[in-house]
């Protein structure tokens, strides 16, 4: 059984990607992806006293009316914008593994680093849609291979950041590094991240990640997941941190709050929502539970839905399953953030929660 945190970190899964929240055309946000907007969240997530903005990388959208996710910000370069203009939360990266050398990584991270007093991390992403990278003439590994692959970035990232294995020596199939060196170094290791849901992925993630972020079929199933991930930890003597991102709707009515689910998967894009689909089940394992009405909602997301009340219990069960921070999604970043603070978050003060 997993033993409940003091306190749960909360993070926004930002929307530096158009139709950020769900595979529909209901209650589009048509301007939410752009940086002028991601900026004031930043901003306004921080003075709420939230700990981590998390980004989606993404190359190409997946078509249909909406083109879910088609419009998108690079997350290496959002990030050193962000950190600029932020003074004390935490921002990650996505990067993929297939489109950056990891000497390449570890210059622009510990630059940002350098930049920000240590508040930049990094989600490493092993790359599963082979509509984006097909399209680059790059062809993916095969499943088990692309987390040997991911590994080995990882520990060249480690490598180039500590002082004590230097000059790094590293031979691999993918990457061969001969005395190296890149400085600045940062000061503390930057924190990683990898939501792969596999037993390859979770055995990497363990051994050599911090977060573990995970895609639940529900708030019931944290808690095993958490423990699962804790159990893989132990074998390698390290303790690993877990996350998930839950989808935050609240009306004044459970119906109410129902009824504005059904309008989102009434005005689902089915060709997006297929083409997303087809895509995870090809080449990822992070959502083999998920209807594709659940993606449509949510685009994986836990759906965490009904009064503000019923919400914040929601997040509350996440918090005693021992999930260490939610990255939440809304429909209307800005709006809903606004409401969040005024609605939800009193309460799970007063809960003790956060």
């Amino acid at each position: 059984m997993s033993v409940p945190n003091k306190k749960l970190s909360l993070g926004i899964f930002m929307p530096n990607c158009s139709n950020m929240c769900s595979i529909s055309s209901h209650n589009v946000v048509e301007d939410q992806w752009t940086f002028v907007s991601n900026q004031r969240i930043a901003h306004l997530a921080e003075q709420l006293n939230f700990d981590y903005l998390f980004p989606v990388s993404r190359w190409r959208g997946f078509g249909g009316d909406v083109n879910y996710l088609g419009t998108s910000l690079e997350t290496m370069t959002w990030a050193s914008a962000l950190l600029q203009t932020t003074s004390r939360i935490k921002i990650f990266s996505t990067v993929h593994v297939p489109l950056f050398h990891p000497f390449v990584v570890a210059k622009m991270g510990a630059t940002m680093a350098h930049m920000s007093g240590d508040r930049w991390g990094l989600n490493l992403v092993s790359g599963w849609s082979n509509r984006e990278f097909s399209m680059m003439g790059l062809k993916l590994p095969e499943h088990g291979e692309k987390y040997q692959k991911a590994a080995a970035f990882i520990e060249i990232l480690q490598g180039l950041w500590q002082p004590q294995t230097a000059p790094f020596n590293y031979a691999s199939k993918w990457y061969n590094v001969v005395d190296g060196v890149s400085l600045p170094r940062p000061v503390k290791l930057p924190e990683v991240a990898n939501a792969g849901a596999s037993l390859d992925a979770q055995r990497m993630t363990a051994r050599l990640c911090d977060w573990a972020f995970m895609s639940l079929p529900s708030i019931d199933a944290a808690n095993g997941m958490v423990d699962t991930m804790r159990a893989r930890a132990d074998q390698y003597h390290r303790s690993i941190k877990t996350a998930v991102f839950p989808f935050v709707l609240w009306r004044d009515t459970e119906d109410e709050a129902q009824d504005e689910i059904q309008r989102i998967i009434d005005k689902k894009d089915s060709v997006a929502a297929q083409n997303w689909f087809d895509d995870l089940a090809i080449g990822s394992e992070s959502f083999d539970f998920a209807t594709l009405d659940l993606l449509t909602v949510s685009g994986g997301g836990i759906v965490t839905a009904g009064t503000a009340q019923s919400v914040a219990e929601q997040l509350q069960s996440l918090n005693d399953a021992g999930v260490d921070a939610v990255m939440l999604t809304f429909q209307n970043y800005e709006k809903d953030l606004k409401r969040f603070a005024v609605d939800v978050l009193p309460i799970l003060q007063l809960m003790g929660v956060v």
